[in-house]
């Protein structure tokens, strides 16, 4: 049984927000109330309520402005309309701007709870939806992706289970997670009881990368005043993570082809041969067989590693992935920091998905993470989004924001981008000609030499006819 929530009741007529709250208050809802709709936008930033009643003919603000702000400002609130009687239209209009239900005045108050605990019970299912949607996204190991793209990657990872492979090559730009391919690699193959231990071959010198991996003797060079087993040894049937390893020298390749050849090595300084038993997977962001072509690379080696190679696609090649994604890094990250974020809107969603990626899911955390930790809201909203993502969508059309427009590829018609602004402008104002010069950042002397240039017609716009 869930527990009754906060209404706010917005209506001009105090005789219908007392009528309202009484019947609701029995109910046990807490009813909140609000006299027009400025009042109405107020109490949903300071009360948050569950669920908006609002009469649709008010003063000041009327109740369709209300859903408009609503659906701007992405206020993920269910609203519950009340019509004059035979105000179809409204109605109609009303259920596109997202109001779930309508009712007609007069109305039995008994509806009116009908209505509420109805729309209350679907937003419910609705959020538990969302919430288990990430929850039971298709995994391999800590990976998650629904997407067909992902999927069919599934597929080849899965052939590869229980497969004892000598060397395995992932590929893929940064931030794709190729260590959590490996990982999950590591775990299903018949090595996974023994560790896999990683070296970053960006990171090290050519003679500290040969140490970490084969070891070294005593006195072999200045430093080494003892013996070191390298990880190739200390893994022993395990697995060695070769990351980024389209950085590692010459040298070092040549070295690392002949133990991957005769499964055989000797520490840095030594004689003695040591057998390798660890399987190794190589990782890197860099083109291979370009690199081989230009002389960067051992085309041997590279032939060695590829035996069995996986490709893991970019972010902006599984798009489809990112709601689930959004949903299992706020799950992680509300745990790691303390918060309650609830989830993201739609609309951010939608700017999300439009984004090209180029840090790939590294840099969807990194978003997410510095949101969570900076922002109050419950909700994840387009205004919390980098300005390269709220403007920088691979398919954005000319967007106002931060003083800048985006340029689609295809380029403008400039004329038909400012004549379209200022018709919309004009909309939104409702033929107010101050308030559409503040929204564009002009004055009113520049609007109207537009509204003449392009011959739109302010009254023809409070007619809706423009």
């Amino acid at each position: 049984m869930h527990e009754p929530g906060t209404i706010l009741v917005c209506d001009d007529e105090e005789l219908i927000r007392w009528s309202l709250k009484e019947h609701l208050s029995g109910d046990g809802f807490r009813v909140i109330e609000a006299s027009n709709g400025e009042e109405c936008i107020q109490k949903v930033a300071s009360e948050a309520p569950d669920l908006i009643i609002t009469d649709m003919r008010m003063p000041r603000m009327d109740g369709m402005e209300v859903l408009r702000r609503l659906r701007d400002e992405e206020r993920d609130i269910p609203v519950i309309v009340i019509t004059a009687h035979g105000a179809v239209d409204s109605a109609i209009e009303a259920t596109r701007l997202g109001a779930k239900e309508y009712l007609s005045k007069p109305f039995d108050l008994r509806e009116v709870a009908l209505a509420v605990h109805r729309v209350l019970e679907a937003h419910r299912l609705e959020t538990e939806v969302r919430y288990l949607r990430g929850q039971k996204a298709a995994t391999y190991g800590a990976i998650l992706g629904d997407s067909p793209t992902m999927q069919r990657l599934f597929l080849k990872l899965r052939r590869l289970e229980n497969v004892d492979a000598p060397t395995v090559l992932l590929t893929g730009e940064s931030g794709t997670g190729k260590n959590l391919f490996a990982q999950a690699i590591h775990e299903r193959s018949p090595r996974h009881a023994n560790p896999l231990l990683e070296v970053d071959c960006a990171s090290l010198p050519e003679q500290l990368i040969e140490s970490e991996l084969f070891g070294h003797e005593r006195g072999a060079f200045t430093d080494a005043r003892s013996t070191k087993r390298g990880l190739f040894e200390v893994a022993r049937n395990g697995t060695i993570l070769l990351d980024e390893i389209g950085e590692m020298t010459p040298g070092t390749q040549a070295k690392l082809l002949r133990a991957l050849e005769g499964r055989r090595f000797k520490r840095v300084g030594g004689v003695a041969d040591i057998s390798l038993k660890a399987g190794v997977i190589a990782a890197t962001n860099r083109d291979l067989p370009k690199e081989v072509k230009e002389g960067r690379f051992r085309e041997d080696l590279y032939f060695r590693l590829a035996v069995i190679q996986i490709e893991i696609p970019p972010l902006r090649e599984h798009r489809e992935d990112i709601p689930t994604l959004v949903d299992h890094f706020i799950g992680k990250l509300n745990g790691k920091f303390g918060r309650r974020i609830r989830g993201m809107s739609e609309e951010a969603i939608h700017r999300l998905q439009n984004y090209s990626w180029p840090g790939n899911v590294r840099e969807l955390r990194n978003v997410l993470e510095r949101i969570i930790i900076l922002e109050a809201d419950d909700i994840i909203r387009t205004r919390h989004l980098p300005a390269e993502i709220r403007f920088g969508g691979d398919s954005a059309l000319p967007q106002a924001g931060a003083g800048f427009f985006v340029l689609p590829e295809e380029g403008v018609d400039l004329g038909e981008v400012e004549k379209s602004l200022i018709r919309q402008a004009m909309e939104r104002a409702k033929g107010n000609q101050s308030e559409a010069a503040r929204l564009l950042g002009i004055t009113r002397y520049a609007l109207r030499y537009r509204l003449v240039k392009f011959g739109i017609a302010a009254s023809r716009l409070n007619a809706g006819s423009a």
